[in-house]
């Protein structure tokens, strides 16, 4: 089983991959299908969209509206410039009108035609959404639903039937000289061929690219999680959404700079460099900055600030060492997502943060030189210790726990392949058995704690 690191990774816009990026794909997806729809080029009048589930329930807080129309206005997740976000969306509430290629000019009125559904989720998944396509007289001239499933990802109705817990068809590949569908197969591929995760990894994505293309898009990624934490760590000020949630990355990185030129490191200073780097990230992804999946946005943090981390604090890091650490991350949150999950909104934040540490433990391990079955207990180490991790921003915000929990997620990230790296890979859980355990706890966990802000920390604050 293939998912590539250039899924499991992508450039995009926070606050959310299932709640902003996914919608903003959605919409894409559907006027491609407009497109090559008989009839609509000249019956076209008026889209409408439902928000069902948990897109409803924490949709204005994660920015879905807006993804929406910024979807519909042509916007792409990898390309957006943050900046242009508000203007677009002003001028769209001003006229109310689509130009889109290939169809007639289409009413579309945000307040009006962006619909929250606060009753049940769809049957197949919490992240669901209904596009209707309407004539001039009201009429429904189409009607298709989507679903945004975790880390960016989106499939039809029929692709997801098709599917249980494994990617879709067009996201997996077969034909790859290593097609490890789990943790076990992995191991012994590695053993058969001896081969680590990354070089297995990197042949699989050698199989539709060069190497040159693999080696330079992945230098792209680094670059752009790097770039994240750079800007997270000059920016101050109030977070969006009301909560009022100020920055802190940037005074608690002056801090550590200033305590470095004139004392001595404290033993635990590693610590707040790495809280210090996935909060920069995830207060850029609060303001809707630019983020890479990894392998959600609520999670972004965690492989940036471990990378960093390899990169700044452990000797004789470099590059290759970069790439190692992102490839192997990729093929574990490939695993991840094809048995268990990767979305909050389906599993909890053991899906998101838990899979992101697992992720990055595995990553470091193998940066540092950890053997095919250390990474693989390393990020068994990670993931186990946040099951059961519920999904409860409060507000709906992607501030208040996810900001702290992703620098916590760090932390775990590095303990685990340290411990990993101090054994000799064999241990009594394997990452498989974890990986079913979350999916098993998630499928469990109760609605109200799965991103739908109706539990936990959510309902649980003091009025100020």
């Amino acid at each position: 089983m293939f998912i590539s690191v250039f899924d499991i990774f992508k450039i995009g816009i926070g606050p959310s991959s299932s709640h902003t990026v996914g919608p903003m794909v959605a919409v894409h997806r559907y006027l491609d299908r407009l497109r090559g729809l008989s009839g609509a080029e000249s019956r076209a009048a008026r889209i409408t969209v439902t928000l069902h589930g948990s897109l409803a329930f924490t949709g204005k807080g994660h920015a879905t509206d807006k993804a929406v129309c910024l979807g519909l206005l042509g916007a792409r997740p990898d390309t957006l410039d943050p900046d242009q976000v508000e203007p677009m969306l002003d001028v769209l509430s001003q006229e109310k009108k689509l130009r889109i290629a290939g169809l007639p000019e289409i009413h579309f009125d945000p307040a009006r035609d962006v619909i929250f559904d606060y009753g049940p989720s769809l049957p197949l998944h919490a992240n669901g959404m209904t596009f209707h396509l309407l004539d001039a007289a009201g009429a429904i001239i189409d009607t298709f639903v989507y679903y945004s499933i975790g880390g960016g990802f989106v499939v039809s109705e029929a692709e997801l039937r098709k599917t249980t817990n494994e990617p879709v068809s067009e996201l997996a590949k077969q034909d790859v000289p290593f097609p490890f569908a789990n943790a076990k197969q992995m191991l012994a591929m590695g053993r058969e061929a001896e081969l680590t995760i990354a070089e297995m990894k990197l042949q699989n994505e050698c199989t539709d690219k060069s190497l040159e293309e693999v080696e330079e898009g992945i230098d792209r990624l680094w670059s752009a999680m790097d770039s994240c934490i750079n800007r997270g760590i000059t920016q101050s000020g109030i977070l969006p959404g009301g909560l009022k949630v100020k920055r802190r990355a940037a005074d608690i990185y002056q801090k550590l700079i200033r305590e470095g030129r004139t004392n001595p490191p404290f033993e635990h200073n590693v610590v707040d460099w790495l809280g210090v780097y996935a909060m920069a990230v995830n207060e850029e992804n609060a303001a809707g900055g630019r983020v890479v999946t990894a392998p959600t946005n609520g999670a972004a943090g965690v492989i940036p600030a471990v990378t960093r981390y390899y990169l700044d604090h452990c000797p004789g890091a470099d590059g290759k060492g970069i790439r190692t650490f992102l490839l192997t991350a990729a093929a574990i949150g490939g695993i991840i997502k094809a048995n268990a999950s990767i979305s909050g909104a389906e599993v909890g934040c053991q899906g998101e943060v838990g899979s992101a540490s697992a992720m990055a433990a595995a990553g470091l391990c193998a940066a540092l030189g950890g053997t095919n079955e250390q990474i693989e207990n390393a990020a068994e180490i990670a993931l186990e210790h946040h099951l059961g991790m519920t999904c409860d921003p409060i507000a709906g915000l992607v501030q208040v726990p996810c900001i702290e929990r992703n620098a916590l997620g760090a932390v775990k990230a590095v303990t685990a392949a340290s411990l990993a790296l101090r054994g000799d890979g064999s241990h009594f859980v394997p990452l498989d058995g974890c990986i079913e355990t979350m999916r098993q706890t998630g499928m469990d966990m109760m609605e109200q704690y799965k991103e739908t802000s109706k539990g936990g920390l959510a309902v649980n604050i003091v009025e100020c």
